[in-house]
This record gives C-alpha cells, sequence and structure tokens, in this order.
C-alpha cells in the first residue's frame, strides 16, 4: 500500500510505553504478544465454551458501554514512529471516505480516536487487553489497538501485509459507522431481546457489514493500493473467519455459535463494498444470502 502521501489523521492517542514499532522501534518486524499467550487463550475458549474469537477482537467488546473510567495518559496526535504514521495515514484515509459517503447523505462524519496501547488500556467498555485484539467501544466512539496484533495476524493466521493490518483499522472503523448510524444501538436492543442463535446471527450480520464498509473504503483508497493488496486484505478475511478460527482453537466447525461469519462470508461481503464502492449495497439484514 503507497500510503506515505496520505493525509495523517490527528486522531490518535498513543498510549504505548517505550518503542513504537510492530515490536518496537518502528519497523514491521517480528514482537509483542506470544503465541503461547494465544495457544492458552484457544484452550481456555475451548475448555470454557466462550468464543474463540475473542482472541481478534470486534463485537466482544460492544455488548454493552459500561462505565466511563479514568483514562490512562497518552500523547495526541499522530505518532512519529512507522507504525504510528501508517496507522495514522489509514485513519486519516478513512476519515476521507466517511465525510464523503456522510455529506453524499447530508450528514456530518464525526471522526472517532484511534487508541494506540501496549498490553491492556482503560476504556468506556471496560479493559481492554492485546489478547482481545482491536475493538470499537461505543461508549467513548473509540477504537483500541494493541498493533502486536499484527504479528499474530501474520504468525499464528498466515495472514501479513499492511493492507491487511489496514483492513483491520477499517473494520473497526466500520464499527463506529454502525454506531453513528444507529445501527449498533437496534442490534443491541434486538440481541436482549432473542434466544441465543438468533443473537449470534445478529452479531454476524454486523461484523460482515463491517467487512463491507472496509471494502467500501478500500475502493475509495483504490489510488494508493498496489498489485497484492486487495489478496492481503482477502487472506486476512479467510484467516479471521469463524469456521477457520474454531478448526484451529477446537478441531471442529459449529455455525450456531458463529458471531463473526465464515471465511467465506466475510471475504464475501468486503468484495461486496469494495466492488461497488456503495453503502447500499452493505444491507446484511436485508439479505437473504450470507
Amino acid at each position: 500500500m503507497r500510503w506515505g502521501d496520505l493525509r495523517r489523521s490527528q486522531n490518535v492517542e498513543d498510549r504505548r510505553g517505550s518503542g513504537g514499532g510492530f515490536g518496537g522501534g518502528g519497523g514491521f518486524r517480528r514482537g509483542g504478544l506470544g503465541i503461547g499467550s494465544l495457544i492458552i487463550v484457544g484452550l481456555l475458549a475451548w475448555a470454557t465454551g466462550i468464543d474463540p474469537r475473542i482472541i481478534l477482537g470486534g463485537m466482544e467488546m460492544i455488548q454493552g458501554t459500561g462505565t466511563q473510567q479514568t483514562q490512562q495518559p497518552g500523547k495526541a496526535g499522530a505518532p512519529d514512529d512507522k507504525t504510528g504514521q501508517f496507522i495514522s495515514a489509514v485513519l486519516g484515509s478513512t476519515e476521507d471516505t466517511w465525510t464523503k459517503v456522510f455529506q453524499a447523505n447530508g450528514k456530518a462524519y464525526q471522526e472517532p480516536r484511534l487508541v494506540l496501547f501496549s498490553g491492556m488500556t482503560r476504556s468506556a467498555c471496560g479493559m481492554g487487553q492485546a489478547a482481545m485484539g482491536p475493538f470499537y467501544c461505543p461508549g467513548d466512539k473509540q477504537v483500541y489497538l494493541d498493533t502486536s496484533f499484527f504479528q499474530q495476524m501474520a504468525q499464528r493466521f498466515g495472514a501479513p501485509g499492511d493492507f491487511a493490518a489496514a483492513y483491520v483499522v477499517a473494520h473497526e472503523v466500520g464499527h463506529h459507522v454502525q454506531n453513528l448510524t444507529g445501527v449498533m444501538n437496534r442490534v443491541m436492543q434486538e440481541r436482549e431481546r432473542v434466544g441465543r442463535a438468533e443473537s449470534n446471527e445478529l452479531s454476524v450480520r454486523t461484523e460482515l457489514q463491517a467487512d463491507c464498509y472496509a471494502g467500501v473504503w478500500a475502493h475509495s483508497a483504490r489510488a494508493s493500493l498496489e498489485d497484492g493488496d486487495i489478496e492481503e486484505a482477502l487472506q486476512a478475511a479467510t484467516a479471521i473467519g469463524d469456521d477457520t478460527i474454531q478448526k484451529q482453537t477446537q478441531g471442529t466447525v459449529v455455525p450456531d455459535s458463529f458471531t463473526h461469519g465464515s471465511s467465506a462470508q466475510r471475504v464475501r461481503w468486503f468484495k461486496i463494498g469494495f466492488e461497488s464502492g456503495d453503502v447500499q449495497q452493505c444491507n446484511t439484514f436485508a439479505a437473504q444470502r450470507l
């Protein structure tokens, strides 16, 4: 991805410790959360029945807003290191995309803040931890990201590359769009009313819409794309499908327990957004086929 010329968003808060790259120092390098930690999380998920997708974040932090907690101090603005600059560039690109989309519909886009952290941090949704993966909290309208997650995408799930990382950021921003448009609130209310199977399906539809929104952003940013970028995003979508995760963590696939969608579904909806560039095509809640 040619991100060097993209506008840097200033809506970044850097709460990381010393260092500042993927693994420290500013480059796309190895490090961060250990493979052993992910295996432990996977085994705990298998043993307790907790959704193993908690490893990869998403809906697990948007079930409720919780109580606002005192935030850890962080440095505001685009960070100086390469990783921080990359994240700021991707976030700035999503801001430009969604500002235009909202304006076209006669509305103003409220830009989210993205918090970079190491290990754990406080949010209005509770304590965020690296093993949970990136997440969006509607209570403070912020995206939370421990960049060590990107090493795990590459090493554990076979989804390397800067555009795979950009897809993750764009997906979480997609949840912010859902929050602004009222989709998230309606889904949470409906999930409280229905049974577990129906609740899981609503979660899947929510996640797939965020994937489609990520595709809409990629369509808007296609001038910055390089050969192989879309393949990186599709590989990431494949790697974090519920069926793929369940195969890796528990050896079997239980479709009724899906909360994010299968690999094929996640790929399909990202491609719908990317190929059309039209948010109207992202209504997963009305789709008969996911």
